[in-house]
């Protein structure tokens, strides 16, 4: 696929996470969860920090921060696929998925000044922080970057032998 293809997709989940997010601003009040099925709530939340909440106590540097590092991420993001062989295909979903992911979320620190978050997991009595499309899509893509790393490479040193 070209490069194009790549972003078009990586547009697609921006896409779907702000539409998913307009929803949930529109039809969730802040802080009531709403239970859909055992364990799993829509649930509004605003995270001015990052993962898991992290650095949400800040005065507002966070938000910068935060998206600085989404836009050099995506530049890199970008020059990657840029680089991607003619063929290759899973490298280039996760890499396309993070891209999609980090600019939905910097997408919402632009505007908004925080994260909107909705999708919230339970427990037993305890809940995962909650997360919404675009943090789905950075998780998955990190996922396959990650099994990527584990996977043996083509060639004699991954066991396949020239005969």
């Amino acid at each position: 696929m070209r490069l194009w293809s790549w972003l078009a997709l990586a547009a697609a989940i921006v896409g779907l996470d702000q539409f998913c997010k307009l929803l949930a601003v529109s039809e969730l009040s802040y802080g009531v969860p709403v239970p859909v099925f055992p364990g799993f709530n829509l649930t509004l939340l605003h995270n001015t920090g990052a993962a898991f909440s992290m650095f949400a106590d800040g005065s507002g540097w966070q938000r910068w921060m935060f998206i600085a590092i989404a836009t050099i991420v995506s530049a890199w993001i970008v020059m990657m696929l840029r680089q991607s062989p003619a063929g290759a295909r899973w490298m280039p979903v996760a890499l396309t998925l993070v891209l999609g992911g980090a600019l939905g979320n910097c997408w919402d620190r632009i505007d908004l000044g925080y994260v909107v978050d909705f999708i919230q997991v339970c427990y037993d009595t305890r809940c995962f922080p909650a997360f919404n499309i675009a943090d789905s899509a950075i998780s998955a893509g990190a996922a396959m970057i990650i099994i990527d790393m584990f996977k043996p490479s083509a060639g004699p040193a991954a066991g396949v032998h020239a005969e």
